[in-house]
């Protein structure tokens, strides 16, 4: 049987990377077949190694403004982009290449605490400081701009008086670990179409 294949782009430690991974290792038709990554070191170069997945480490001056690894990618048979703390804007390159086959997942409820420079604990911090009593996770196609495209899904959670970044993000950490997953699967299900599902509250 034929396998539908995933590149997963990432920066970092990689949590929703391992997440992924493991949702799949068994899955009798889709596969994450390359990671992707743009970092020296970075953790998910461990998960990869790990569950045995094949990396291709990315430059940047050919990432945007070369061919955007679009080759590789289709060497390796991609179907589908996910990014899961990838730092970088995708080039128009690639986003021609997998049109409506490329999602994100963003720690807050977008619109609000997105665009440049809000990953991370930026955000959880922008979202504590406006005094917001809820935060949560936005899973979205994405577009040649930041935290743009149209989005799939949403799951959100309640920030208590107690509340910091560090605790909102475990909180978030965890919204993301229970739903991305699910999610890239439906959107494959359904691949190169756009889909639409509920919101959810944790």
């Amino acid at each position: 049987m034929d396998f539908r294949h995933i590149a997963i782009f990432a920066s970092g430690a990689g949590s929703n990377a391992k997440q992924i991974i493991e949702h799949f290792k068994f899955h009798t038709t889709i596969k994450v077949s390359l990671i992707v990554c743009n970092k020296q070191g970075a953790g998910v170069l461990k998960h990869a190694i790990n569950h045995e997945v094949p990396t291709l480490f990315i430059e940047k001056e050919r990432f945007f403004s070369g061919d955007g690894y679009v080759p590789q990618l289709f060497a390796a048979s991609i179907d589908f982009i996910v990014l899961a703390g990838f730092l970088w804007k995708i080039p128009l390159s690639i986003i021609k290449a997998y049109p409506n086959k490329i999602i994100n997942i963003h720690p807050a409820l977008l619109p609000n605490y997105g665009g440049k420079g809000m990953y991370g604990t930026h955000v959880h911090t922008a979202v504590i400081d406006a005094g917001d009593n809820k935060s949560g996770i936005s899973i979205h196609y994405v577009d040649e701009h930041y935290d743009n495209g149209d989005i799939i899904f949403q799951a959100y959670c309640d920030i208590e008086a107690n509340d910091n970044p560090s605790t909102l993000a475990d909180k978030i950490h965890l919204l993301e670990h229970q739903y991305y997953p699910n999610v890239v699967e439906k959107c494959i299900r359904n691949l190169g179409s756009k889909i639409k599902l509920a919101v959810t509250q944790l």
